[in-house]
């Protein structure tokens, strides 16, 4: 694996909205990185951003919105096509070899186009539906989980000075994960079952940490992985979701491994 030049100059575009979080918070991961400059854009206009033309004044794609999902309109959390011609700007962007690190709940991106699914390596439900041919239960999530995180592939970049194991707290999800698809980089010591998550759609269906009546079979506990999304490389970091967790110093240093390795030559040549 190749190593992470630390004085290269990385410009991102970091792509938010869709989902509460702490915006100064946030940002504060970034700041904190030497050589980066990162640009946060908010959904919808941040997708008009991703294409080949536009893309260029970035080394790299951070993704920690969620769009295609419309909360308003019932039922709640319905499925919104892509606006005309970003799929095949977004495909031809991919097709560049733009790096991209998509963060905890970009995972539910995009659910009315299921190919984004297939290029991030998994995807989160908000509502059951059908996924590669056969019927899924709504996704689950559990907030402030207290566990464990396991390195599984230390000779990673993106692991590059990351404990064999620590701690965290933050919210894990009960989604899809396509395990054969991805090199798995991280996994956490936690049941991922039925009985420990709450149901998304009673969620926005106004019944919060409920799942009464809810049924999903044992998932993956991959909270971390790479993958070639085309030309692209790709990385998915599962942890994400509130002010504690950006201020693991552990978390920060792994997001930064993640944006360095994904705007690397190495890693763009990996991808191809």
């Amino acid at each position: 694996m190749t190593t992470i030049d630390y004085h290269a100059a990385i410009r991102l575009l970091v792509a938010v909205r869709g989902h509460p979080f702490d915006r100064n918070a946030f940002a504060a991961l970034f700041d904190d990185m030497p050589g980066i400059a990162a640009t946060f854009v908010d959904q919808p206009a941040a997708a008009h951003m991703m294409r080949p033309d536009l893309i260029e004044a970035f080394d790299a794609l951070v993704l920690y919105d969620m769009p295609g999902l419309d909360f308003v309109a019932e039922p709640r959390a319905a499925p919104v096509s892509p606006p005309p011609g970003f799929v095949e700007n977004f495909t031809a962007m991919l097709d560049r070899g733009i790096g991209v690190l998509a963060l905890h709940h970009a995972l539910a991106g995009w659910p009315g186009w299921p190919e984004y699914g297939e290029l991030l390596g998994g995807t989160f439900l908000y509502r059951s539906g059908i996924l590669r041919g056969q019927q899924r239960a709504d996704s689950g999530y559990r907030h402030q989980v207290d566990y464990t995180a396991e390195v599984v592939t230390p000779d990673h970049p993106v692991l590059a000075d990351i404990p064999a194991t620590f701690p965290m707290v933050d919210e894990l999800y009960l989604g899809e994960v396509f395990e054969d698809d991805v090199v798995p980089l991280l996994r956490a010591r936690h049941a991922f079952a039925r009985d420990n998550f709450y149901s998304a759609t009673a969620a926005i269906e106004g019944r919060m940490f409920s799942n009464e009546g809810w049924e999903h079979p044992d998932g993956s506990n991959l909270i971390g992985w790479a993958k070639r999304a085309r030309n692209s490389p790709l990385v998915y970091l599962q942890p994400g979701d509130d002010k504690v967790t950006y201020d693991n110093p552990v978390y920060r240093k792994l997001v930064e491994n993640a944006v360095r390795w994904v705007s690397s030559p190495a890693a763009r040549e990996w991808a191809k």
